[in-house]
């Protein structure tokens, strides 16, 4: 009895000794599988659905790419693509042009290559292209037969200003035969009412221009306001071009410097000028160039003007999304004729001394300029 009663305590201690084995084992295999795979265990969520530690960063926006463009324009200045019919046949603008054929490419065939590289040409246009025999009661009257014409496009010339003292000299019907005959050859006219907006490489460029011999306030309203017309309509900048000034004055009046500064602080960014026939001063006022006077360019008003002096103004406009970050500006001097002893209606560039005179000539009318005056293109940054 005593002996079964030590069995059965032994077979007890034996079985529990085996529980707790069995517990201690039981116990040590989920440690060791919660270890190896806590990564697993920690990335499963309900409906399988991965649980990253780290959120993926979203991609970021690329930066926006800044819009550059290049604009580059030309300026000439008076423009008589005719004659007056008082002036001797000989040696006279028709006279000339009969003599080389002619040939539309004539006149501006030594500035042509110039005008063709650039992105506008502008000129200021005193003339009717007309066969009309009513003209206005003046000194001069310049007129030439509409095939005239023709002399703009083949000397790739964009635009022209017709806000002048001769755009009238046949009266109205002289008017409407040369708007007729521009609009027949392409060529892009502003002035006298009417504005021209050029989109070039993505900019816009708005034209005006005025006959600037009287300051007024009802002039000067009507300057601001299209300014403001062409501003709205999108422009990133705006040229305006005056007829004004005295002939043969070399320093702009009171009248030109006035209208200048007044259409510049109305958002104009560029000012060219002419009627005096002779080149002035050039001024930078604010961020904008101002060219009081571009003198002759091919002239048929006079056969042999004492001064031949003149330029083609040249502006490269830097645009940097639709303003304008910086510009660059170079002179380019001429001669309204190819020759010395009388105009041959022929602009062409100068060289040597001759190039070295007119540039000094310009700058010592230019006190004003703040900027080198070249024929290299010199830079001018805007504040």
């Amino acid at each position: 009895m005593v002996k079964n009663n030590k069995r059965i305590g032994r077979n007890v201690l034996i079985f529990i000794l085996l529980g707790l084995l069995m517990l201690t084992g039981t116990i040590s295999y989920i440690i060791y599988y919660s270890v190896n795979n806590e990564d697993k265990l920690s990335k499963v969520e309900y409906g399988g659905e991965i649980k990253r530690d780290k959120p993926k960063n979203k991609k970021e926006d690329s930066p926006k790419k800044d819009v550059l463009s290049e604009v580059l324009l030309s300026f000439a200045g008076d423009c008589t693509i005719a004659t007056d019919s008082k002036f001797a046949y000989e040696n006279s603008l028709v006279h000339i042009y009969n003599k080389n054929g002619q040939d539309p490419s004539y006149f501006f065939k030594n500035v042509a290559n110039i005008f063709k590289e650039d992105d506008l040409t502008i000129v200021n246009l005193e003339n009717n292209f007309t066969e009309s025999k009513d003209k206005a009661k003046k000194q001069f009257n310049f007129k030439s037969p509409p095939s005239y014409a023709k002399a703009l496009p083949a000397g790739y010339i964009d635009g022209v200003d017709i806000g002048n003292n001769h755009i009238y000299d046949y009266k109205q019907k002289g008017f409407d035969d040369t708007i007729n005959s521009l609009k027949e050859n392409n060529i892009n006219y502003f002035g006298e009412g009417f504005k021209w907006i050029k989109e070039v490489k993505g900019v816009k460029l708005g034209f005006l221009g005025y006959r600037g011999f009287n300051d007024y306030p009802e002039f000067r309203t009507q300057i601001e306001n299209e300014i403001k017309e062409l501003k709205n309509k999108g422009c990133n900048a705006v040229l305006v071009s005056f007829h004004w000034g005295l002939e043969s004055q070399y320093y702009p009046i009171k009248t030109q410097k006035d209208l200048a500064y007044y259409a510049v602080d109305k958002g104009a960014d560029l000012i060219t000028g002419h009627h005096p026939h002779v080149l002035q001063s050039i001024e930078k006022y604010k961020n904008a160039i101002i060219c009081y006077s571009l003198g002759n360019f091919c002239f048929g008003g006079n056969f042999n003007p004492k001064d031949k002096d003149t330029m083609i103004f040249q502006i490269k406009y830097n645009f940097k999304n639709g303003e304008i970050e910086n510009y660059e500006v170079k002179i380019i001097p001429c001669r309204i004729s190819s020759v010395t002893y009388m105009n041959d209606y022929c602009p062409t560039p100068l060289q040597g001394d001759e190039k070295d005179r007119v540039l000094k000539k310009i700058k010592d009318l230019s006190p004003k300029a703040y900027f080198e005056i070249s024929d290299k293109f010199y830079k001018v940054n805007v504040k």
